[in-house]
């Protein structure tokens, strides 16, 4: 007698989503992605369904088909997550996709685990705006408190003088989404957590990660991160706490400045992640198939390393030629 595959759906078909489907083939799971693009490359490897999120109706069509709900990109709609879970299992919760949503909730969650931030105060008025610099100083950064990812939705404050052009470039995202003013941190060092947490509460994670970025998106990733066995320590007590605190299922990214030898939380992505794609080589386990396993419920794998890894992010751009014969 056949036993019919276990199907994950994924809300997202980016390059995330491609990986999650790549590992879960060998496991004996199938994945179903939903995008807004007919071009998502998730498409390539798993069945693509092309829908609007909000769209309830082709929702409820993705709901019927899977046995578990996941996704490759934090800033899926929450309302369409928690609408999803009275249908099917959603993992991460919906509840941890709103946190990382907002910048300030998320900040909050940081400071309730005893993980200390960069100075930060809300934004809604030019007014509040005002009010923050003088309390915060510069150098500051001005940043929306949702849908900001790889450096977009920001303004860097050097003086006093720039108050009115951060102001003026993102002003009209103070009244739906509001703003968050944050300071300015010269960090030693940029790190991120790249950790698990199984449906059974069982917690693993890889070592920890040193990054650096270019222009606000990643560059380079290098693991096992060169700091003291004492602060990667204290890294991932912070990330057990924050998944123990959420209650969360599957992946996830803490991430970290390193400052005056002591951590700052700066956000956290609750996916699978960048600086966490040297795990497909480098650990006996890597980040997607350990999504795959904890969102399904099944043992998580070692995520011990298996030699220090480093991994490029090259973002590649196709000459006008090959781009114009493709379209």
């Amino acid at each position: 007698m056949s036993r019919r595959l276990p199907v994950i759906g994924i809300l997202g078909g980016g390059q995330l989503a491609r990986m999650l489907a790549l590992a879960a083939t060998p496991l004996g799971v199938r994945c179903s992605v939903v995008d807004g693009s007919a071009d998502a490359c998730a498409g390539q490897i798993a069945p693509l369904r092309v829908a609007d999120w909000r769209d309830l109706a082709s929702m409820e069509q993705f709901a019927a088909a899977v046995d578990v709900v996941t996704f490759d990109f934090e800033n899926v709609p929450a309302a369409t997550a928690e609408w999803l879970r009275q249908r099917v299992p959603v993992y991460p919760s919906p509840e941890a996709l709103a946190v990382a949503q907002d910048r300030v909730s998320e900040k909050a969650l940081f400071r309730d685990i005893g993980l200390d931030t960069p100075a930060f105060a809300a934004v809604s008025t030019r007014a509040e705006l005002d009010a923050a610099v003088a309390r915060i100083g510069v150098p500051s950064i001005l940043k929306t408190r949702r849908l900001g990812y790889d450096g977009k939705g920001q303004f860097r404050l050097r003086s006093g003088a720039d108050v009115d052009a951060a102001w003026a470039a993102l002003c009209a995202q103070a009244t739906p989404h509001g703003l968050v003013l944050e300071a300015f941190v010269p960090f030693t060092r940029e790190l991120s957590v790249i950790a698990v947490r199984g449906r059974d509460g069982g917690f693993r994670a890889w070592p920890l990660t040193q990054n650096w970025h270019h222009e606000g998106i990643l560059a380079l990733s290098f693991a096992p991160a060169l700091v003291s066995a004492e602060l990667a320590a204290t890294a991932l007590e912070k990330a057990q706490a924050l998944a123990e605190k959420l209650d969360y299922v599957g992946v996830f990214a803490l991430e970290l400045f390193e400052h005056e030898g002591r951590l700052l939380g700066n956000e956290m992505a609750p996916r699978v992640h960048n600086s966490g794609h040297w795990t497909i080589e480098g650990a006996a386990t890597s980040q997607f198939e350990n999504h795959v396993r904890a969102v399904l419920g099944l043992p998580l794998g070692a995520t011990a390393l298996r030699a220090p890894s480093l991994m490029f992010n090259w973002i590649g751009v196709l000459p006008e030629p090959v781009a114009g014969a493709l379209a």
